[in-house]
């Protein structure tokens, strides 16, 4: 068995009767043969071997650029897509609109679009359907599945009687081709007799799907020609049913009769579902590595990545490469720079075979740097929405500042190219243009920053920012040589305690550090300094933010940078009770006493009996709810006395204003930034992280002075 038996026994049954009722056209020379018993056996033959060709030439997937060495079944592998009208892409808004709207939605384009519909319910309701989107989203795909749906006949998913015909539109490199003898040769290399007779009987009695795949790939010099044969042909065979697919950026119109619609981008259903066919072999069932898989991608620091699985081409790589290792790279940027050039080595291989100038002369390395250059000055600016106008200036600019790049291109139609073929860039409103995903951008623009060493701008200008978060964890994993990372970490550092020098430290920050290094010297040696540290500072802010009446969004701030520092430096050794933490139960014993046990349980302080502290708390009455306010507060006062003498902590030490709540938050998350970056990068020497580790969360002398 190969897998195809099934269909070919539902297909056989379902076209039979079909091919039977064109063949009996009146006046064809077929007709006059059917009660021949020579011809029945031929005709199901044929049907037969029609139905082997279609699952042999469009039912598998193979993309040789994604690391797939075998081919895969795709009624296997199909997800359902949806698709959306054209008019919802928000083509219209304004570029500011649009920024608005991808800042709402967290990161990545079109997660919220309105309107979606099955794309096989769209193909069962439009005779006529032209699908539209980038490269890598599925068109082609959804193309071959709709015709084994309706290769199925009624057991199929397709609602209409039709024999499905597919049609590679590149292969109009001719204005000689006609599309009924392409339709014509489909039937002739499967044997049927008078193949031409049939296509064209066929096509009268409207009983075909004509699947026109990739108007985008067909050669320019042949377009215009190819335009006209369709069209013609679905005005002379309008009963028949038609859809075809091109890459939004190329379409002009001309198909007046068609309904546009778009592949809307995989949400994280469709994202499961994929990655749950993709894994679905009995070891892959009985170890869950779909289950693994998705929960990996899941994570917060796989935001990213599981951005580019809104596109099937990238999602297809993303399993694949866990597939291979049954985890993504540690070293993000080794899998963010293959996606990308799975996009540049599609365009390479199969485009430049046109003869086309750019394609020839703009090579892939120069393309490389020429979206870095752009990536990273629109990313200093916090552009995610760039004019056509600038984007052409700065392609020009580039072309003429760079001694090896072609001159006497034309900066537009590199950009068209760009869009059209690999659909890195993409046009979003009208002359408003961004990179396809905010992955890319990112990870262009730490190429350029290691490429023409900006580590220390980087470091100077955007260590606190949040939005470069993900750009110095790429800069972490692309940095080259054998000293690797360790000079941006040195200087991640020194910036680190820049941020102390600052007056607004003295009062608070530096005091609440240099009790966090007092308070756990001498501990019990069972985690590292910098560890206990941190552990000491998330208490200090999580009693000042448990026991305070008040609340404050940049004081909430510290104190989730301070937790996330906790869990990057591997502290937590209780982390149910850390997450338990909650402010609304300030008043709540038994949640105080859950404070006292994460702080037993880590033993992170030296010289505290917490036993003592755990007596002196139950031998306090808890208020009533009734009670009036100034019981409970009297209460409330109880508490807060009992912590800071425990620790040993001036109550003031905690006491932030908004703008000292700010400073900190901004040194705790520098420091986060720097043991992320450490985990990001290839190499680190033990020595330099040593040195940084031990002296991370404390007071510098200089600071000091």
């Amino acid at each position: 068995m190969t897998g195809f038996e099934p269909l070919i026994a539902i297909g056989t049954s379902a076209l039979t009767a079909l091919v039977t009722e064109i063949v009996k056209t009146k006046g064809s020379k077929l007709a006059d043969q059917l009660d021949r018993d020579i011809l029945k056996p031929r005709l199901r033959q044929a049907i037969g071997q029609y139905i082997e060709n279609y699952d042999e030439r469009h039912g598998k997937l193979k993309v040789a650029c994604v690391r797939m060495d075998n081919p895969m079944r795709l009624e296997d592998l199909y997800t359902a897509v949806q698709v959306l009208d054209r008019s919802d892409l928000r083509y219209f808004e304004s570029a500011d609109t649009l920024q608005d709207l991808f800042r709402q939605s967290g990161r990545g384009f079109g997660r919220r679009q309105e309107g979606k519909q099955s794309g096989l319910v769209a193909a069962n309701q439009t005779q006529y359907l032209m699908v539209l989107g980038g490269p890598g989203v599925g068109k082609s795909t959804f193309l071959r599945k709709v015709g084994l749906e309706a290769l199925k006949g009624k057991r199929g998913e397709f609602g209409h009687e039709c024999i499905p015909v597919f049609l590679a539109l590149q292969r109009f490199n001719s204005k000689e081709i006609k599309v009924e003898a392409l339709i014509a040769k489909e039937f002739e290399v499967c044997g049927f007799p008078e193949a031409e007779e049939f296509a064209l009987a066929a096509l009268e009695k409207g009983k075909l799907l004509v699947l026109l795949d990739g108007l985008d790939e067909v050669p320019l010099d042949h377009l215009d020609h190819a335009i006209t044969q369709i069209q013609d042909l679905v005005d002379r065979y309008s009963q028949n049913r038609f859809i075809a697919s091109c890459r939004v950026a190329a379409y002009k119109g001309g198909f007046p009769r068609f309904k546009d619609v778009a592949m809307a981008a995989f949400e994280d259903e469709q994202i499961e579902q994929f990655i749950r066919n993709w894994f679905r072999t009995p070891k892959d069932e009985e170890t869950q590595t779909a289950d693994q898989c998705w929960e990996l991608l899941q994570r917060p620091k796989y935001a990213a990545a599981k951005e580019l699985a809104q596109t099937p081409l990238l999602l297809t790589l993303l399993c694949a490469v866990y597939d291979g290792s049954m985890d993504f790279p540690k070293n993000r940027s080794t899998l963010y720079g293959e996606a990308l050039d799975v996009l540049l080595r599609k365009w390479g291989s199969e485009k430049r075979i046109q003869h086309n100038p750019i394609y020839q002369e703009l090579s892939l390395e120069l393309e490389r740097e020429l979206l870095a250059d752009i990536a990273f000055n629109s990313f200093v600016e916090d552009q995610l929405f760039f004019n056509k106008r600038s984007i052409t200036d700065k392609i020009r600019e580039f072309l003429v500042s760079n001694l090896n790049a072609p001159k006497h291109l034309d900066s537009e139609k590199i950009l068209e190219a760009i869009e059209v073929q690999q659909g890195i860039l993409v046009e979003r409103a009208r002359d408003a243009y961004s990179f396809s995903h905010l992955t890319f951008q990112e990870y262009l623009t730490a190429q350029y920053i290691v490429d023409n060493q900006q580590i220390e701008d980087l470091v100077t200008n955007y260590l606190a920012d949040e939005r470069w978060k993900e750009v110095f964890l790429l800069v972490a994993g692309l940095m080259p040589g054998r000293k690797g990372a360790d000079e941006f970490l040195v200087l991640m550092e020194e910036r680190v305690q820049i941020l102390l020098q600052s007056s607004l430290a003295d009062q608070r920050i530096i005091p609440l550090l240099q009790w966090a290094e007092q308070a756990t010297d001498e501990a019990e040696e069972n985690c590292r300094a910098a560890a206990k540290r941190i552990a000491a500072i998330f208490v200090a802010l999580d009693l000042d933010r448990a026991l305070s009446l008040g609340r404050d969004r940049t004081r909430a701030r510290a104190f989730d940078r301070a937790y996330a520092l906790h869990h990057a430096l591997a502290l937590a050794l209780d982390t149910d009770h850390a997450l338990a933490f909650d402010a609304d139960y300030a008043l709540d014993r038994t949640l105080t006493l859950d404070r006292v046990r994460f702080c037993k349980q880590t033993r992170i302080f030296r010289s505290i009996d917490f036993t003592q502290v755990v007596f002196k708390l139950e031998s306090l009455t808890l208020p009533d709810e009734n009670q009036h306010r100034e019981v409970r507060r009297a209460f409330f006062e109880q508490i807060h006395t009992l912590w800071f003498d425990t620790l040993q902590l001036d109550p003031a030490t905690v006491k932030f204003s908004k703008e000292e709540s700010q400073l900190l938050a901004d040194y705790l998350y520098a420091n986060e930034l720097m043991v992320r970056c450490k985990e990001a990068a290839v190499r680190v020497s033990p020595e330099i992280w040593a040195g940084i580790e031990a002296r991370m969360l404390t007071v510098g002398a200089e600071v000091a002075e």
